[in-house]
C-alpha cells in the first residue's frame, strides 16, 4: 500500500467524520437555540385580542382577557358621556397627565377614548390591584356619595372612578385606570393590545 493510498483514505475518513460531526452539532444546536424562543402559550398571553362589540348595548360592559388582565369595554350612553364634563373638578387627574404607565395619545381626553361612546380600560385598581365593581346606576348608594353619577367602586379600599376610568380626588388609587393600546377594525370590531402606531 502506497503513502498516497493511505493519505487518500485518511482524508476521506476525516471529511466523512467532520460532516457527521457538523450534522450532529446542528441537530444539538437547534433545540438549544429554539429554547430561547417564547412558547406558544407566552405568545398567546401577550398577543393582541380581537373583540366583537356588535352586541354591546348602550350602558353595558363586557370583559375580555389580555395579557392575563381583565379589559373592560363599556358602551356609554349619551347621558353618561355628557356627565363626564361635570366631573372634571372632582377627579384627581382629568386629562390623564400623571400616570405610572404609558398612556396612548388618543386617551388623553375627557372620555379617555378614541370614540366617545366606548371606554376601553384595564379593570384593575391602580392602588393595590383589586378589581373595581360596576356602579353604573346614578344616585345615593352604600359607600358612594349622594350625587354619584355612575362609575366604578373598588371594594378593597374605597377608590372610586368615573365612567372614563378617572379616579376621584382624595382616594387611595394614585392613577386613573390604565387604557391599553387598542384600535378599531370596524364599527363592530376592536383589537386590544395593538394600535396603528405600533402595528
Amino acid at each position: 500500500m502506497s503513502n498516497s493510498t493511505v493519505d487518500a483514505s485518511k482524508r476521506t475518513w476525516l471529511i466523512a467524520s467532520s460532516c457527521v460531526g457538523a450534522v450532529g452539532a446542528g441537530f444539538t444546536a437547534v433545540p438549544f437555540v429554539s429554547s430561547f424562543q417564547p412558547s406558544e402559550r407566552a405568545k398567546a398571553a401577550g398577543a393582541p385580542v380581537e373583540v366583537d362589540i356588535s352586541a354591546l348595548q348602550p350602558g353595558q360592559k363586557m370583559t375580555v382577557e389580555w395579557r392575563g388582565k381583565p379589559v373592560w369595554i363599556v358602551r356609554r350612553t349619551p347621558e353618561q358621556i355628557a356627565g363626564l364634563k361635570k366631573l372634571d373638578s372632582e377627579v384627581a387627574d382629568p386629562e390623564s397627565k400623571r400616570t405610572a404607565y404609558p398612556i396612548p395619545d388618543y386617551a388623553k381626553n375627557e372620555g379617555r377614548s378614541i370614540k366617545p361612546e366606548y371606554l376601553v380600560v384595564v379593570g384593575i385598581c391602580t392602588h393595590l390591584g383589586c378589581s373595581p365593581t360596576d356602579k353604573f346606576q346614578p344616585g345615593p348608594q352604600p359607600s358612594l356619595p349622594d350625587d354619584w353619577q355612575g362609575g366604578f367602586l373598588c371594594p378593597c379600599h374605597g377608590s372610586t372612578f368615573d365612567l372614563a376610568g378617572r379616579v376621584f380626588k382624595n382616594k387611595p388609587a394614585p392613577d386613573n385606570l390604565e387604557v391599553p393600546p387598542h384600535m378599531y377594525l370596524s364599527d363592530s370590531r376592536i383589537v386590544i393590545g395593538e394600535d396603528k402606531k405600533s402595528a
